[in-house]
Formats: C-alpha cells, sequence, structure tokens
C-alpha cells in the first residue's frame, strides 16, 4: 500500500490503539482530521441533497487535544473552510460532531468489525427546525449524510457505476462478476491498479470508475494509469499516473511508487498487443492472492485490435493468450512441450474465470503437485 499520510491511517486503523497513536503522530493531529473529514464528504453524496446548507465543526479529542476542523456544506458541495483561508473564529458551527480521534481513525478507515461510535456526540447549535411540526434540526439530515460513511454500507456496484458515471453497467454488466470476486477483498487494506482512467484525451474526463472503487474499496488506495495527463480523478485515496500501459520502465515507476498491487484492472487500449504486455509485465508484481482482470475482450475477434475472428487460438490475441493461462493452471500435467506461457505462468496461475468479454485471473502458488508415477491411473 502506498505509504503516504492516507495509508498510514488506514494500515494502522486495522491494528491496536498503539499503532493508531503512532500514525497520528506520523501523520499529525491536524492532517489527519482533515483527511478524515475528507473521505466522509466522498461519501456522503451530498449532490443528493442540494439545497442543504450548514457550517460543520469536527472537534476530534486526542488525549486533552481538541482538533477543530470546520467544513461547509452548500448547494451539494463541500469545502474545508481552513482550505479556503477563513479563520475558524469568524464562523459559527451550525452543529458540532465530537469524536476520540482514534476512534474516528477506525470508524473510516478501519475493518467493519472494529467500527464503532461509543465516543461519538452530536451538538445543535441552531434551534431551526426542519418544518413547522417537526423538532428535528434542518441540519439533521446533511448530518446523517456525513456520518453514515463511519457505518459500513451495502454499496451496490452497478448503483454506484451509474452514480460516479462508468460503464461498468450499463453500457457492458460486469458489475456482478466484479462483485462476485471482489466481496471478500472489501475490508482490507489494498492497493487497486485500473489500467485506463477514461475520458480519452480530455484531462477533465474520465475517472468514474476511480471513484467507484474509491467507494466500494473503503481501505484502499486506488492509482489509475492513462495515456493521458488526467487531473479529474486526483484527491483523497485516488492516485493517477500519466504513460504507456506497454512501457516498463514506466509501469516500475508506478510499482516504485503504489507497491505491489492487490487488484490489477486493464481497461486501458483494449488492444490485443497492449493486453498481453501489460499482463506479462505487472502479473507477476502482484500480490499472492491477487486478482487480475481484463475487460471488454470482445476485442479479440476484431482485426483492428489485432484480435482475430479465425484463428481463435492465436496467442498473439488477448484471448487466445488467456486461454494458455488455463493449461497453466494443470502445468504440471503435462507430458510434453508446452507454450511459453505455460511455463512462465503456471506456478503463479490458482485459476482462470471467462465471462462475457471478462476474464479473471488469481494469483497464487501453484505447486500442489501431480499423481505418482506408479498411480494405476498414469499407466499406459
Amino acid at each position: 500500500m502506498i505509504e503516504d499520510d492516507t495509508g498510514k491511517l488506514i494500515a494502522a486503523a486495522g491494528g491496536t490503539e498503539r499503532d493508531i497513536g503512532d500514525a497520528l503522530r506520523a501523520v499529525g493531529p491536524e492532517r489527519a482530521v482533515q483527511l478524515l473529514a475528507d473521505e466522509l464528504i466522498h461519501r456522503a453524496d451530498l449532490e443528493d441533497l442540494p439545497h442543504a446548507e450548514a457550517v460543520v465543526r469536527f472537534a476530534c479529542h486526542l488525549g486533552e487535544r481538541t482538533v477543530n476542523h470546520l467544513v461547509h456544506v452548500s448547494k451539494g458541495s463541500a469545502r474545508h473552510l481552513a482550505d479556503a483561508g477563513e479563520s475558524e473564529r469568524a464562523t459559527a458551527p451550525d452543529v458540532t460532531v465530537r469524536y476520540d480521534t482514534p476512534e474516528l481513525v477506525r470508524a473510516v478507515f478501519g475493518p467493519t468489525s472494529a467500527r464503532t461510535s461509543a465516543t461519538r456526540r452530536v451538538e445543535w447549535h441552531t434551534t431551526d427546525p426542519i418544518g413547522p411540526h417537526s423538532e428535528v434540526p434542518r441540519t439533521a439530515p446533511l448530518v446523517q449524510r456525513l456520518l453514515r460513511g463511519t457505518v459500513p454500507g451495502p454499496d451496490d456496484l452497478a448503483e454506484l457505476s451509474l452514480r460516479f458515471g462508468s460503464d461498468k453497467w450499463g453500457l457492458h454488466f460486469y458489475t456482478p462478476l466484479f462483485e462476485r470476486h471482489f466481496a471478500s477483498l472489501r475490508d482490507r487494506p489494498l492497493t487497486l491498479l485500473e489500467l485506463g482512467i477514461g475520458g480519452f484525451d480530455d484531462p477533465e474526463a474520465g475517472g468514474g470508475s476511480l471513484r467507484l472503487w474509491r467507494r466500494y474499496f473503503h481501505r484502499a488506495m486506488i492509482c489509475g494509469v492513462d495515456i493521458a495527463e488526467k487531473t479529474v480523478a486526483a484527491g483523497g485515496r485516488i492516485r493517477s499516473f500519466c504513460g504507456s500501459q506497454t512501457d516498463p520502465v514506466f509501469l516500475d515507476s508506478v510499482l516504485e511508487r503504489v507497491g505491489p498491487p492487490d487488484v490489477v484492472i486493464d481497461d486501458a487500449s483494449h488492444r490485443c498487443a497492449d493486453v498481453i504486455a501489460s499482463f506479462r509485465h505487472l502479473f507477476p508484481a502482484l500480490r499472492p492472492g491477487g486478482l487480475y482482470v481484463v475487460e471488454d475482450l470482445q476485442t479479440s475477434y476484431w482485426p483492428r485490435y489485432g484480435g482475430s475472428s479465425e484463428e481463435l487460438s492465436s496467442p498473439a490475441t488477448s484471448m487466445g493468450f488467456l486461454k494458455t493461462l488455463a493449461d497453466a493452471v494443470n502445468h504440471e500435467e503435462l507430458n510434453g512441450p508446452a507454450p511459453d506461457a505455460v511455463d512462465e505462468f503456471g506456478p503463479h496461475v490458482v485459476s482462470v474465470h471467462f465471462y462475457h468479454n471478462l476474464a479473471v485471473i488469481e494469483k497464487g502458488t501453484n505447486k500442489e503437485g501431480t499423481l505418482p508415477s506408479w498411480h494405476p491411473a498414469r499407466a499406459g
């Protein structure tokens, strides 16, 4: 995982109180509270509350010290008042949310089983009700949205795909397949690397999938690679890198910065040669137990992308290459010469799953062995 300030908080959130304390000292309490507030803003979907407006103070306690951080919500978005250069004393909050800082770290970035709200207190500074016959403050729905990020929700990938403008549901229908393979990973601190940010050469377009993954994997660092310079998706737990998916020097520089990925998703050029080159370079860097996903495999049959509908097993096409990985799973059973990919990846490919235009390859140790030579089944 990336060892930046957010990565330190995520790693510590699954550890002991001492681990969290060490991380808070390394990051700095003020910086930590800002990162926690920023993550809660991202998870709140404030655009659904376009008319809500309030100043929310996060009062986070750490021993005898309290760190106050102000967030101004207006017109469906939020900004950190400290970032805007506004004095905390000059703006009276409408509501204060109090937390012990270590507990908030766990609530935002910790595993689901460790999340609690024992020290959380909400103080309303305005008495303006939602309606004439209500005793609920008008800011209650907004605060509920901000705090829902501390409670793990059953996020539906299809809904998230539509919300963030990803084509993983709608143009394609990949989200049920992703949920099948990714559900067990959601609660882990991990690094996801996606090739292809989207939006072609427009620096302000694309990034929907990265935002989707940031929401779905609440403890993950999300990294995107695109051949065009992108600014749309940067920030929070998202990192973007500009370069070619087939450039080994560039890919090594990315891996040096983000560390071994737990998940790689190839949604980039879809050209067969590029898909194969990226897999050859990145699969060895994948952590054991990790998943490598290749999207849009329909291009394996299209000549424009280097594919073929006649030579279905050609190792120069995406599907032809990936089919050899099915033999790689059983590499220990082969008695004769095998394709290079079988020898290269066989000891490390545990499973290969094919779906409509999608493949998922699992990495692990594939050295189970075969039946001994004396076994009757091997006779003849």
